[in-house]
């Protein structure tokens, strides 16, 4: 087992105004299950296939523990990488499959058989070994990639968006099983994803890309509560937190008519326009009667059994803009129709306030 630690990493593609991976710098420990998450095109699957060797690095340097690998070749990496496509060889069963890379490095058959064993009872794979990959679903195929990165017993896991070719259901699944498989491992493993959900779920750590920048890295939760910036507080959460223009006056912050109290250390830093960001759980839903609250009127109400997600729109056209939607959650059956009027009440205990200029964090 071994770190991963990224310096000062970049990779630039001739031609490109800017580099697909920009300075990176990360530290991954032994055994940890980090992930790399951002959207497309962001430099996260590049930043993996570096580390792979399958990439090269135009700037900086990565180490796998104490070796530098930066000029490497992949196969003096110490690595195995899970692919998006599964990459099986569809003439070979199961087995061949899984134990294929040992054969090519020469392992003995007794030992080989051994490994590939061993894999298929991690994976629940000791009933299809004999078969070959068309003969399998999806979730399968899957699980035997995994097997054939096992049983090479490397330093580090690579995981190129292995989820993607899933059903929604069999997704959800198989993310537990891989974390559970890594935790019991123990293997470095490095997991690339768009799906900021399973980044949540999966990663003990998880590091946020976006233009090539890492813009944060941190536990889920952590992102989740104090994100960096008004990028990870957008991209983090599901659904996405509010995001709401505002102006700063007399150590408050005014969204609209509607006027939400700063903390004063807050207030001191916010010397322009500020950015409040409200997750849709620190919402709740007031009087139409009363003068407080964000008026809006109901475009959708997704029922979802114990709790229910409404999204509107707001009253007042100055702000219609700028704001195109809030969406809230709402515990228990609202009975709430769509056209109907209603006033939100935000919880000032749970505003995150943005610099707007920079995106910057400004409260604590």
């Amino acid at each position: 087992m071994a770190s991963v630690r990224f310096v000062g990493a970049s990779r630039r593609y001739p031609g490109a105004e800017r580099p697909a991976v920009d300075a990176l710098d990360l530290e991954i420990e032994d055994g940890e299950f980090m992930v790399l998450v951002g959207p497309s095109g962001c430099g996260k699957s590049t930043s993996l296939r570096m580390l792979a060797g399958l990439e090269e690095c135009t700037a900086g340097s990565i180490m796998i523990g104490d070796r530098d690998v930066t000029d490497d070749v992949p196969k003096d990496r110490d690595i195995a990488m899970v692919f998006q496509n599964y990459a099986l060889y569809p003439h070979m069963s199961v087995a061949d499959n899984m134990g294929f890379a040992l054969k090519v490095a020469r392992v003995g058959k007794e030992e080989r058989d051994q490994r590939v064993q061993e894999a298929a009872r991690l994976l629940g794979l000791e009933d299809y070994l004999d078969r070959k990959p068309k003969a399998l679903s999806g979730g399968q195929r899957q699980r035997v990639a995994m097997g054939r990165a096992i049983v090479r017993q490397p330093e580090v896991f690579l995981m190129d968006e292995p989820l993607s070719n899933l059903d929604a259901k069999l997704r959800v699944s198989t993310r537990t099983q891989i974390a559970a498989l890594q935790q019991r491992l123990g293997v470095t493993t490095v997991y690339v994803t768009h799906d900021q959900v399973e980044a949540m779920t999966m990663g003990d750590r998880v590091a946020v890309m976006k233009d090539g920048l890492l813009q944060q890295v941190d536990t889920p939760l952590a992102l989740y509560d104090r994100p960096a910036n008004l990028f990870v507080a957008g991209f983090i959460g599901s659904p996405a937190m509010n995001l709401l223009p505002a102006k700063v006056s007399d150590g408050d912050a005014w969204v609209g008519d509607l006027r939400v109290p700063l903390e004063r250390e807050v207030a001191a830093r916010a010397t322009g326009d500020v950015t409040l960001g409200v997750r849709p759980h620190a919402w709740h839903l007031g009087s139409t009667a009363s003068d407080q609250g964000f008026a809006v009127t109901v475009t959708v109400v997704e029922e979802l059994g114990a709790d229910a997600f409404l999204y509107a729109v707001p009253d007042d056209p100055s702000l219609a803009g700028d704001i195109s939607q809030a969406v809230v959650r709402l515990e228990g059956r609202p009975q709430l129709a769509k056209g109907e009027q209603v006033r939100l009440v935000i919880d000032p205990g749970a505003v995150h306030v943005f610099d707007t200029e920079s995106g910057t964090r400004l409260s604590a």
